[in-house]
C-alpha cells in the first residue's frame, strides 16, 4: 500500500526538507506550491534522490477553490492521503501602523483559512481510511510575538490544531503543530550577509542553544509526529527552536553547578 503525505509550501525550504523526509520514510511525498518553476525543481530533485514517484501541483492558496482542487487531484492519482503538512505560510508588515488590510487578508487567507479548508477536503480520505495524520507548522512567535498578522494567524493555527484535534480523534487522525523559530532561510530573510548574520547573533541569544535551526531540524519533528511513533500523541505543539519558548537566556551565558 502507498501512503502518500502532501506538503503545501512543498518548494521552500522546510517544505522540501519534508518531502526528503518522507520520501527516505517510504511515503509518497505530493508537493503543492504556488511557483512552478521551484516546484518543477523540487520534485526532480526528490525523484533523483529518491527514486520515489513525488509529483508537484501548483496551487496558489490564495485562491480559496485551490485546497479543493489539490485533494481532487490526489483522490485521482492515489485515492488517499495519510500525511497532510500545512507548511505554506506568509509573513507580512511587522508594525501594526504599516499592516493594510489586504495584507492582513492574505496573511490569514494562506495561514490559518487555506488548513482549514485542506482538513475539510481532505475528509473524504480519512472517514474511509479512519487513520491520518496533519501538521500544522505554526511558529515560536504565537508565543512571544512579532508581526501582528503572522502572530495572530500562527496563535490561530494553534486554536484550530487543538480542535481538529478532538474532532478529528474519532477517525483516528492525529493533529499536531510545530512552531520553528528563525531558519535564516528565504522566508525568513532577504537582505546582505552581514545583516543576516546580525539576524542569527540575535536569534541565538534568544535561545539557550549555539546556532539556529535549519529545515532539516523542523522536518525531523514533522516526521516524527506524522509518524507511528507519534500515533498516541495530539493536539500538542512541539517547539523546534532551541529553547527560545522558555525565555532568553540569563546575562551570564557560564555554566554552573546549580548552586547559587
Amino acid at each position: 500500500m502507498q501512503r502518500i503525505a502532501m506538503v503545501t509550501g512543498g518548494a521552500g525550504a522546510i517544505g522540501l526538507a519534508c518531502a526528503r523526509r518522507f520520501a527516505r520514510a517510504g511515503l509518497v511525498p505530493v508537493l503543492a506550491d504556488r511557483d512552478a518553476g521551484r516546484l518543477d525543481a523540487a520534485i526532480a530533485a526528490l525523484r533523483a534522490e529518491t527514486g520515489v514517484p513525488a509529483i508537484g501541483i501548483e496551487a496558489d492558496l490564495l485562491d480559496r477553490d485551490a485546497p479543493r482542487a489539490i485533494m481532487t487531484r490526489i483522490a485521482e492519482s492515489f485515492g488517499r492521503l495519510d500525511v497532510l503538512v500545512n507548511n505554506a505560510g506568509l509573513s507580512g508588515a511587522r508594525r501594526i501602523g504599516q499592516v493594510a488590510l489586504s495584507e492582513w487578508d492574505a496573511v490569514m487567507a494562506v495561514n490559518l483559512t487555506a488548513p482549514m479548508l485542506l482538513v475539510q477536503e481532505a475528509m473524504r480520505f480519512w472517514q474511509a481510511q479512519r487513520s491520518g495524520a496533519i501538521v500544522n507548522i505554526a511558529s515560536r512567535v504565537w508565543l512571544s510575538g512579532a508581526g501582528p498578522g503572522y502572530t495572530a494567524s500562527k496563535a490561530g493555527l494553534v486554536g484550530l490544531t487543538r480542535s481538529l484535534a478532538v474532532q478529528l480523534g474519532p477517525l483516528g487522525v492525529t493533529v499536531n503543530a510545530v512552531a520553528p523559530s528563525y531558519l535564516g532561510s528565504g522566508f525568513n530573510f532577504g537582505g546582505d550577509e552581514a545583516t543576516k548574520r546580525r539576524a542569527e547573533e540575535e536569534h541565538i541569544r534568544l535561545g539557550v542553544l549555539d546556532r539556529v535551526a535549519t529545515a532539516e531540524d523542523v522536518a525531523g519533528a514533522v516526521a516524527f509526529l506524522a509518524s507511528a511513533d507519534a500515533s498516541f500523541v495530539t493536539g500538542e505543539v512541539l517547539h523546534v527552536c532551541g529553547g527560545a519558548q522558555l525565555a532568553a537566556r540569563p546575562a551570564s551565558a557560564e555554566v554552573t553547578d546549580g548552586r547559587a
